[in-house]
């Protein structure tokens, strides 16, 4: 892990260029060879920056590749007279984050989104009856869709719809458009900050992100949730599952590794390890897999209550698995989606579900891949085992990093044969 990679960086010039003096915001372990693997303070030295998201850096005479989120440029000895630590001005992110939701893109392809319209919609019209009268929050309510179907298909005696981003603006005019005004109340404000007169029935929110809790709006929610939900008031969704499967990924593999053995005839391979660093270190979002590579049964691995889930619990979530390979075929990683499930009100009524996974409607969530360094040959009865870790970023809290431990223990060999692997994801805005 000494060699600089052969590549053209954001920061070359003509002859040589000084290395940049950067501090870690956080701690990171590096997941193979080639990484890093540093302390929340530890000083780093740039050497290149051949992407937005991994550079090439320096610490303690080591060199390999480091997360450019997790680390910030030094200040000054002046600057750092008046610091008391490497925390940033704004660890939520929150001018870029409601910035983006303030902007019809994001609402647009939400919308759009009919497998989850019609979920929350779908609620709503099944507990109509049980609705009446009640008081709800729409959490994160955005342009107001699931407030405006609360007021229409039931009669609630109000809803606070509460949206952080100037969209809430918009969404007052939208209210009053559809004459749902006499029931919708629209609050500008962020869930730790917003005030009600009175407690409510019913709190519901589309919080999920990718792999579940990515950008952990779910903070904001269980936060509302202590301060306004009355007791034995109803959470939508009430519970959520994280689904993992071993699977086959041909064509990411083709397209993003195999391409470089012989393009146009000739020989590209000493890219192929910058190829492996580029784009298996992520996650893939927006993945759509085949149900036919799929590997084995699917698996929930980590399940949440949102009655009794609490903010500290997010730090580090973490789940088992066991599968056991139901076809053969080369193991590319892992894929994951979730799952909400929404209670009725009514004792004995339906539970409504949104999946967001390869056997359901596709959503614009879709799945996402974690991709090994090297795929795998398996044969049918082998078995996959490990375990998952949702790791917060104690710095950058919409950060996370997905952490993976598996072993592959083969049903044909003569002798017992087990093959072992980890590898972590960091996941940031």
């Amino acid at each position: 892990m000494s060699k600089q990679p052969d590549m053209q960086t954001e920061t070359e010039d003509e002859g040589d260029v000084s290395p940049e003096e950067y501090v870690a915001l956080s701690d990171f372990t590096g997941a193979g060879s080639d990484q890093l693997t540093f302390s929340c303070g530890d000083r780093l030295l740039v050497h290149a920056k051949p992407s937005s998201e991994w550079w090439w850096a320096e610490v303690r005479e080591v060199i390999g590749y480091a997360p450019a989120s997790y680390l910030r440029e030094r200040a000054t000895d002046e600057e750092e007279e008046g610091e008391d630590d490497a925390c940033p001005d704004d660890p939520w992110q929150d001018e870029e984050y409601f910035g983006s939701y303030g902007t019809l893109r994001l609402h647009l392809e939400m919308l759009s989104d009919k497998s989850r319209t019609e979920a929350y919609r779908q609620v709503i019209l099944s507990n109509s009856a049980s609705l009446r009268n009640k008081v709800v929050m729409d959490l994160g309510c955005g342009t107001g869709i699931i407030s405006l179907f609360c007021a229409q298909l039931a009669e609630p005696s109000l809803v606070y719809a509460v949206e952080a981003s100037s969209m809430a603006d918009y969404t007052r005019q939208l209210v009053k458009q559809n004459g749902c005004e006499e029931v919708v109340t629209v609050l500008q404000a962020r869930a730790e900050e917003v005030e009600l007169p009175e407690q409510v029935d019913v709190l519901v929110s589309e919080w999920m992100g990718n792999c579940l809790l990515f950008e952990f709006m779910v903070e904001s929610v269980l936060q509302a949730r202590d301060c306004w939900l009355r007791e034995g008031g109803v959470m939508w969704p009430s519970s959520a599952a994280l689904t993992l499967v071993p699977c086959q990924a041909h064509s990411y593999y083709e397209e993003k590794m195999a391409f470089w053995e012989r393009p146009y005839g000739l020989d590209f391979t000493p890219l192929q390890p910058l190829a492996q660093q580029e784009f298996f270190t992520k996650p893939k979002f927006s993945h759509l897999i085949e149900p036919a590579d799929c590997l084995a049964t699917p698996s929930d691995v980590i399940l949440l209550d949102m009655y009794t889930l609490q903010v500290k619990d997010l730090e580090e979530i973490k789940g088992q698995f066991h599968f056991c390979v139901d076809k053969p075929g080369s193991f590319h990683g892992f894929t994951a989606w979730f799952t909400v499930h929404f209670d009725s009100l009514e004792t004995g009524g339906a539970t409504v579900e949104l999946n967001t996974g390869p056997h359901a409607e596709p959503t614009h969530w879709k799945q996402t891949l974690f991709m090994l360094d090297k795929p795998v040959s398996v044969c049918v009865g082998d078995s996959i085992s490990g375990t998952i870790a949702l790791h917060r970023n104690p710095i950058w809290r919409r950060h996370m990093t997905v952490s993976l431990d598996w072993n592959i223990h083969s049903s044909t060999e003569a002798t017992e044969n087990c093959k072992i692997g980890t590898k972590s994801f960091p996941m940031w805005r």
